[in-house]
């Protein structure tokens, strides 16, 4: 009799009648090649008959140094099947003459992902309305993730991006007072941090229309990651989500480590589920925070940063940094714990705790703090899904997800702890998410300080992790084999994997292509706050601009996820 999957599997082909090439189980899920001219009713098909409701992201892939590929380039989807919790990837080949059909019919979010592959690979999507830079300035010449492009080719930007919508506004009425005015609302304004500008058409103080302007913030991530080894792209997943770096480190680390076929020590699985949700914490207290101050309740500012510094300190006393840390390596963690380290933690989460009922008690019945962000900015849960949602966003919708529950890795399948919900998606639901989750992220960390395993951080294998330095200093072995990994590094093996974490935005996907040597063909970071800003013009739409002000606070969009 076949098993559960054989016949998932079987179920999945039977409706999919357009392609001859079969879908094949993969490591991580599901994978089926098509060409363009049959991918848009064969992804169809894989939503409204199979399940996969999802999408997560769209990207594309340069074959220009592999012979064995007929078309240069990929266009990879990858689908979410939540009641199965199944993921696929469909990989569409084109080459510069073809075009690949758009899903935006069948999901708004598919609007911006396809924008930034025509933007980096050239990749025409037919049907896009908007298919325009997104990424990179809109004088820009050429497409930068090309293998063949010039990474020194820098092009400086002449003039700004001019205010612009599909059809001119209606500065033309007679009234002049009536007419709608164009207004640019950052990047230089506080609440935008210097990275985000919003071209808002707006009456009076209300807003009737936005285009977003990004790219403020490049990291030039994926093209570093082609042009580094495994290894040393660490150090550049810390730029993503600075806010809570480590929680990159290890998603990264672990995507590797899915595709190498390694498993990590429980000491060091462990201390890096404590490390995230201190990271997860720090996030959290930086965007209730940061909104509240934006909002002009700057008290709370204070309360919420203090313990942000206590976990500071406690990453400068394991790795010497604070804010980009670099604490992991393929097959474990950079250092053994310092002496005192796990009671200094278990000394900093009940100053957390502390600092936490100060800020809730300023914030969550405060007739201010409601007014200014109940029913504010809200996103329902179809267009959370359409979007690309995740994380704290969409679970304040209502939704109950969350990778560390559908899908647990390390320990999270053992420790207790619960997953806050709210039902509005506004303003004021997305903290009150955010606050129960800083409580259940102690209540994680306590548990895993009271039963750390011991043991090693990282394992023993010479082709993966570096020798100790005494055995660097005292043979001979030990010398070459830290001569040979940091020459050759960890050799991925040939082929591709999206790897997936809850981080504290939602989730956090890296999908790797390996060619079998120490250098990355492909290095893909599905940051949320991509998906996240995508929705915030419909957010918006009808508010006043101190309410974009709260709503832009709320989704917590860090530049360099946003523009990696």
């Amino acid at each position: 009799m076949a098993s559960t999957s054989e016949e998932r599997l079987n179920f999945i082909n039977s409706k999919l009648t357009n392609t001859t090439t079969p879908t094949r189980s993969v490591a991580d899920g599901y994978e089926l090649a098509t060409d363009a001219k049959d991918s848009f009713s064969i992804i169809k098909a894989l939503k409204e008959s199979c399940g996969f409701t999802w999408m997560m992201d769209r990207c594309g892939v340069d074959h220009l140094e592999d012979e064995t590929e007929s078309k240069r380039f990929e266009v990879v989807t990858h689908l979410y099947a939540p009641d199965t919790n199944e993921r696929i990837r469909i990989k569409t080949f084109t080459d510069e003459k073809e075009s690949v059909p758009t899903l935006i019919p069948l999901w708004r979010g598919a609007n911006w992902f396809e924008r930034e592959t025509w933007d980096m690979y050239g990749i025409e999507f037919s049907g896009h309305p908007d298919l325009e830079r997104i990424l990179t300035h809109h004088e820009f010449q050429g497409y930068p993730l090309r293998k063949d492009y010039n990474p020194e080719n820098y092009q400086e930007l002449s003039e700004p991006l001019p205010i612009h919508f599909d059809d001119d506004p209606s500065l033309e009425d007679e009234d002049p007072l009536e007419a709608n005015q164009w207004i640019n609302i950052g990047p230089s304004h506080p609440a935008t941090h210097g990275t985000l500008r919003i071209m808002a058409e707006v009456n009076g103080e209300i807003i009737k229309r936005t285009n977003l302007e990004i790219g403020y913030m490049h990291r030039c991530f994926e093209k570093m990651g082609e042009t580094h080894k495994w290894n040393q792209i660490i150090p550049y997943t810390d730029r993503l989500n600075y806010c809570s770096s480590a929680m990159n480190n290890v998603g990264y680390c672990r995507a590797i480590e899915q595709m190498i076929g390694v498993e990590v020590p429980e000491a060091g699985q462990a201390l890096r589920m404590i490390l995230s949700e201190f990271s997860r914490i720090m996030d959290h207290f930086v965007c209730v925070g940061t909104n509240a101050v934006d909002i002009g309740a700057l008290t709370t500012f204070w309360y919420s940063f203090a313990p942000r510094e206590k976990i500071y300190e406690l990453l400068e006393e394991y790795c010497g940094a604070r804010l980009t840390v670099s604490l992991t390596r393929v097959g474990g963690m950079a250092y053994d714990l310092p002496e005192g380290w796990l009671k200094r933690a278990e000394e900093a989460v009940t100053y957390i705790e502390k600092q936490m009922k100060l800020v809730d008690g300023l914030l969550t019945k405060n007739p201010i703090w409601i007014s200014r962000t109940k029913g504010v900015c809200a996103l329902d849960q179809e267009s959370s899904i359409q979007y690309g949602y995740t994380g704290p966003l969409l679970r304040a919708t209502g939704l109950n997800f969350d990778l560390r529950k559908v899908e647990p890795y390390y320990f999270y399948d053992q420790v207790e702890f619960d997953i806050p919900i709210a039902l509005n998606g506004d303003v004021y639901d997305r903290y009150l998410v955010r606050m129960e989750e800083i409580h259940q992220s102690c209540r994680i960390i306590r548990q895993l300080l009271k039963n750390f395993p011991t043991g090693p951080m990282s394992i023993d294998d010479k082709r993966i992790t570096l020798p100790k330095k005494e055995d660097v200093y005292n043979s001979i072995e030990g010398l070459m084999n830290h001569f040979m990994l940091v020459i050759h590094d960890v050799q991925v093996p040939k082929g591709e994997y999206y790897s997936f974490t809850e981080a504290a935005n939602g989730e956090l996907g890296f999908y790797c292509v390996s060619n079998g040597s120490g250098w990355p063909t492909r290095i893909r970071c599905r940051g949320p706050s991509f998906a996240h800003y995508q929705a915030f013009p419909e957010m918006i739409e009808g508010k006043m601009i101190a309410d974009a002000v709260a709503g832009l606070g709320s989704i917590n969009i860090i530049a360099g996820e946003l523009d990696r």
